[in-house]
């Protein structure tokens, strides 16, 4: 099969790699709504690919979940590699280096936004892994760690690790503050510096530079496509899942899987019940559509339902579309009346 570069992947807009949310079952309901986003697992160690078993639990997903790119933390060159191959061997589109976690539990094995402090360990694994497939190897940073100097040590980082041959660096516009906040606070605390992530753009024009942190709407990334090549949108499409709805059409200039809400709810019935007979947990699954309703009657309603028992041994579908049953979405003017769900 012939593997795509770079340029071949429409990484114009993609959904953040985020722990215990981008799961293989929040990328398959993410593709209910989007087509063209460009997904991100979880971030994945090397130990865990290289010694964990099944590696099914570390890597499995769902055809319907490409363009879909493989999150790495590590920092031995060859067992990035030897983990690149065989995330291009599973049929990943891409791999991407994480130098921008900010846990201690990381930090310990020498992985996430330590890194930053020692570009060229990052070099020689881009050089490795570059060297062991065929498919695109990416990083996501910080724009500098503690008291990295944000310009002068951004522009080192990113020029030796580019030297090396990367060429597509995501880029999340806060400082990792490694010592005094904890992971939750370096979402939130270091200020946002978007125009810092703006300047190496236009310094580095040959490289293709997209932006993350804090952006909330379409709007917002339309806005900074003005001035980077692409936006890593996180939280806010966990939490806020309908917003994927509107990628398509006003980004890409596509029209999108789902008209509504309950189009999308119902289109992700048929792999819920696959999930189940695969033997997965209906509360494992439906907790990552928790948000879809939000500002919808009956969207509380919902989420109390799935909630409270969705987690029961042996439920199934019926629990889910009870839940559906409580809702009402807003007319559009597509629709005389709001659509229904199928009741088992």
């Amino acid at each position: 099969m012939k593997k795509e570069k770079p340029a071949d992947i429409a990484r114009l807009f993609s959904v953040a790699p985020m722990m215990d949310w981008t799961t293989r079952d929040y990328r398959a309901f993410a593709r209910t709504l989007t087509k063209r986003a460009l997904l991100y697992t979880e971030m994945v160690t090397t130990g865990a690919i290289l010694h964990g078993s099944p590696r099914e639990r570390f890597l499995g997903y769902s055809e319907v979940e490409h363009p879909i790119a493989l999150q790495l933390g590590g920092s031995n060159a060859g067992e990035l590699a030897e983990c690149a191959a065989i995330a291009e061997a599973w049929g990943y589109d891409e791999v991407n280096l994480n130098v921008g976690c900010p846990s201690d539990r990381v930090q310990n094995n020498m992985i996430g936004a330590c890194l930053m402090g020692h570009p060229e360990k990052v070099a020689d694994a881009v050089r490795s892994m570059q060297a062991a497939v065929s498919i695109p190897i990416t990083v996501k940073c910080r724009i500098g760690i503690d008291d990295q100097d944000e310009d002068a040590d951004l522009a080192r980082f990113i020029n030796i690790v580019a030297d090396a041959g990367c060429q597509v660096f995501t880029v999340h516009a806060r400082k990792a503050w490694l010592q005094g906040l904890s992971p939750k606070q370096n979402r939130d605390v270091p200020p946002l510096n978007y125009p810092r992530v703006h300047r190496l753009k236009q310094s580095h024009p040959g490289l293709h530079i997209g932006i993350n942190g804090g952006i909330k709407t379409l709007a917002e990334c339309q806005s900074q496509l003005q001035h980077v090549d692409s936006v890593m949108v996180g939280r806010e499409a966990y939490q806020n899942p309908w917003l994927l709805a509107g990628v398509d059409e006003q980004l890409f200039g596509e029209s999108g899987p789902a008209q509504t809400r309950l189009d999308a709810a119902m289109a992700f019935r048929p792999y819920i019940q696959q999930r189940l007979d695969e033997g997965a947990k209906l509360n494992h699954i439906t907790r990552h559509l928790l948000g879809l309703f939000q500002g919808c009657s009956g969207g509380r309603r919902f989420r109390r339902h799935l909630s409270e028992n969705a987690h029961k041994e042996g439920v199934g579908l019926r629990v889910y579309d009870e839940a559906l049953n409580l809702v009402r979405e807003p007319l559009t003017s597509e629709q005389s009346e709001p659509a229904q769900p199928a009741t088992l």
